[in-house]
């Protein structure tokens, strides 16, 4: 990346919110919210979606200020988080990231909003690369599941993702598609999250990835 790679430029009365679902994050959400919220003045909103979580992840966000909880009591799935996320917010253009991510940086998150921002693409996906073996691997098998993205705000909406859980990704690329919008993929080097073994432990984080390929395959073949 060079040295302007960090820089954002935003066109003037355009608003930008970036969307956190969470889920059981109490390790992580502190971390990436102050991030977001100290190194970017361009962005306008920061809504983190408490998706019914049963640790401390709602109170965290509560503690921080500058940004906005949408508290959901019962689990509704990443697809039902960011719908309620969306009804939040009225900014145009919409930054999707999860709230387990690690070496998230400054230019990465430019290098996510720069093509939406001046034109050149209606949404764009980040690809991990250079990270850790077990998510740069998933990624390789499957880019188009990465749920780092910016997108404007009314393509976000027509997605048929409420009930799509963990296959959220693939209700939006199909909408994408069925509209005839090209996807502008960016790579983001050194960039991984958290996977579920770490987070639950061997036996329940494998469970809990069966369950997210299950969702995610469901959606693929149903479009539910």
């Amino acid at each position: 990346m060079n040295q302007d790679s960090s820089q954002i430029i935003k066109p003037q009365g355009v608003r930008i919110a970036v969307l956190v679902p969470a889920y059981n994050e109490e390790r992580n959400i502190r971390r990436n919210i102050r991030f977001i919220r100290d190194n970017f003045d361009e962005i306008d909103q920061i809504v983190v979606i408490n998706d019914g979580s049963e640790d401390r992840t709602a109170d965290i966000v509560r503690e921080e200020y500058g940004v906005d909880l949408v508290d959901l009591k019962q689990n509704v799935g990443k697809g039902g988080a960011l719908r309620a996320g969306l009804k939040a917010t009225n900014a145009e253009i919409i930054l999707l990231l999860d709230a387990d991510l690690v070496g998230l940086t400054r230019e990465h998150v430019a290098a996510l909003l720069a093509p939406v921002l001046d034109g050149r693409a209606q949404t764009t996906m980040g690809v991990f690369t250079e990270g850790r073996f077990m998510t740069d691997l998933a990624q390789k098998v499957a880019p188009q599941l990465s749920g780092q993205r910016a997108i404007r705000r009314e393509l976000l909406e027509g997605a048929h993702m409420d009930d799509a859980r963990y296959g959220v990704e693939v209700a939006i690329n199909r909408h994408l598609e069925e509209r005839g919008v090209a996807i502008h993929e960016v790579e983001l080097p050194n960039v991984s999250q958290i996977v579920k073994e770490e987070k639950y432990g061997v036996v329940q984080g494998f469970k809990k990835r069966l369950n997210m390929y299950y969702e995610v395959f469901k959606t693929m073949l149903t479009g539910q």
